[in-house]
C-alpha cells in the first residue's frame, strides 16, 4: 500500500511539475509581452484550489495530466489592447514556443547536472587491444589517445563508434596522439556478423514477452506481434531475453521457429532471421579523471547525443522507422516511473519527459502549440489572419487526431504492462 502511494505520488509530482514548468513560460513571456492573462490553470477536472490575483485567476484541478493559461481572446476575438490578438506577430510566437522551450531547457539542464555529478566516463586513451581486430593489426597500441578519425575531431567513445558505424567498412584514417607527437594510422574497421529478427522484449526479470518490433522487420513480416509471449524457439523452452538471443544467434539453422502465446492462444511462427553487420575498431578505452572539470566536459557531449536522440526518434516516427504502437503515453509514463528506484533514474526519466514532451509539443499539428505557430506563420507570410471559422475547422482536426493517437496510445500502453 505505502508502495503504491509513494508511485502515485511521484507520478503525480514529475507529470505535474513538468506542467507547470511549461505553463509558466507561456505565463511570464504572456507578462511580458503585455498580454493579459485571465486564468493559469494547471491539471482537468475537479477544482482543489484556486486564488484570484489582481489580475489572474490561479487555479489547480485533480487530474494532473495538462493545464493552460487562458488569454484574453482565447474564447473571442478582442480588440482590448492586453488581448493575445491585438499583441504583433512575434510576441504571439514568443508566447506560443515558451512553454516548450522551457521543457527543452530544462530537461537538458537537468540531464547535464545529472551527467555531470555521476562521472564514470570513458576517455579516449587506449587501454588494450582486441586480438585481431583492426586496431591492434593497424599498429594502434596502449595509451594512444584518439583525436580524429577520418579527419574529424573527437570528443567522446560515441563520436568515435558513430564513425566507425557509418564507414560501412572503408579504410579510415584515425590520427592518434602518442608521447606527445602526432601519427596518422590507415586501418579498415572490422566487420562483424550477426543473426537480427527486429524483436524487443520487455526488459524486467524473466519475461518473453515481445514489447514491440522493428518496423518492417523479418519478424513483423512474418507475422510475430507485440504482445506475443515467446514459450519456444525450436522446441527450446526459453524464459528470458538472453536466453532468446544466444538462441538466434547460436543456431545454425537458417530458420527459426517460436511458438508464441497470444492471448489464449498458442501459434508456431517461422522466422528466418536476417544477417546484419557492425563495424568495430576493437579497443577498450581507459576511464577518465573522476573530477568536476572533466565531468562538466564529458557532461557537454553526452548532453548533446541526449538531444539529438530525440531528434533522431521524431524522424524515424516520420519515416516509418517507429510506429504508433511504439510511442509511450501517461500510462506507459507511470509504468517506468513506478519502476524507478534509484533517484538518477527518476531525475533522468525527468530529463527524458521534459525534453520529449518540449520537442513534441514544439511539432506542426493543429492543437499543439507547434500547430498554432505554423497558423502564424501563415498569418504573416499572408499579412491577414484565417477566418475564426477555417482556424476553428483546423485547431478541431489537430485535437481529433490527438485524441484518436492518445486512446491508441494508452491501448497500446496497457496491453505492454499487462
Amino acid at each position: 500500500m505505502i508502495s503504491v502511494l509513494i508511485t502515485a505520488l511521484k507520478i503525480i509530482f514529475l507529470l505535474g511539475f513538468l506542467i507547470l514548468i511549461h505553463e509558466t513560460g507561456h505565463f511570464l513571456v504572456a507578462k511580458l509581452c503585455k498580454v493579459r492573462v485571465d486564468e493559469f490553470a494547471i491539471g482537468f477536472g475537479p477544482v482543489i484550489f484556486k486564488k484570484q490575483g489582481k489580475v489572474t485567476k490561479y487555479v489547480i484541478r485533480l487530474i494532473p495530466l495538462g493545464g493552460f493559461v487562458r488569454m484574453e481572446e482565447d474564447e473571442e476575438h478582442s480588440k482590448d489592447e492586453g488581448a493575445f490578438s491585438q499583441a504583433s506577430i512575434p510576441k504571439r510566437m514568443s508566447i506560443i514556443v515558451a512553454g516548450g522551450l522551457v521543457n527543452i531547457v530544462f530537461g537538458l539542464l537537468v540531464y547535464y547536472i545529472l551527467m555531470t555529478c555521476m562521472g564514470n566516463n570513458t576517455s579516449l586513451v587506449v587501454d588494450s587491444t582486441i586480438e585481431n581486430y583492426a586496431a591492434e593489426e593497424a599498429g594502434i597500441i596502449a595509451n594512444d589517445e584518439i583525436i580524429k578519425v577520418d579527419n574529424k575531431g573527437v570528443n567522446t567513445k560515441n563520436d568515435v563508434n558513430k564513425i566507425i558505424q557509418n564507414s560501412n567498412g572503408k579504410e579510415l584514417l584515425v590520427t592518434v596522439k602518442r608521447n606527445e607527437n602526432f601519427e596518422d594510422i590507415k586501418l579498415t574497421p572490422t566487420k562483424v556478423d550477426y543473426k537480427s529478427t527486429g524483436i524487443y522484449l520487455k526488459d524486467s526479470g524473466e519475461t518473453t514477452k515481445i514489447l514491440t518490433l522493428e518496423a518492417n522487420s523479418v519478424a513483423e513480416k512474418a507475422g510475430l506481434q507485440s504482445n506475443d509471449v515467446i514459450l519456444k524457439i525450436n522446441d527450446v523452452e526459453v524464459k528470458n531475453q538472453e536466453e532468446i538471443v544466444n538462441l538466434i544467434n547460436n543456431t545454425e539453422s537458417d530458420t527459426l521457429t517460436f511458438l508464441v502465446k497470444r492471448g489464449s492462444e498458442e501459434k508456431s511462427i517461422e522466422v528466418t532471421p536476417e544477417v546484419q553487420h557492425e563495424y568495430y575498431l576493437g579497443v577498450y578505452f581507459k576511464k577518465a579523471e573522476n573530477n568536476l572539470p572533466n565531468n562538466m566536459y564529458y557532461a557537454i557531449f553526452e548532453t548533446r547525443d541526449f538531444g539529438f536522440s530525440i531528434i533522431d526518434n521524431l524522424k524515424m516516427l516520420v519515416t516509418g522507422n517507429v510506429r504508433v504502437n511504439q510511442l509511450v503515453g501517461p500510462v506507459g509514463i507511470s509504468e517506468m516511473v513506478a519502476n524507478t528506484n534509484e533517484v538518477a533514474d527518476f531525475v533522468y526519466l525527468m530529463a527524458l519527459i521534459s525534453l520529449s514532451l518540449g520537442v513534441t509539443n514544439l511539432l506542426p499539428i493543429p492543437a499543439l502549440d507547434g500547430g498554432k505557430l505554423l497558423l502564424l506563420i501563415i498569418e504573416a507570410i499572408r499579412r491577414k489572419k484565417l477566418s475564426e471559422k477555417t482556424e476553428l475547422n483546423i485547431q478541431l482536426i489537430g485535437f481529433t487526431f490527438l485524441i484518436a493517437l492518445s486512446i491508441i496510445v494508452t491501448y497500446n500502453d496497457i496491453l505492454r504492462i499487462f
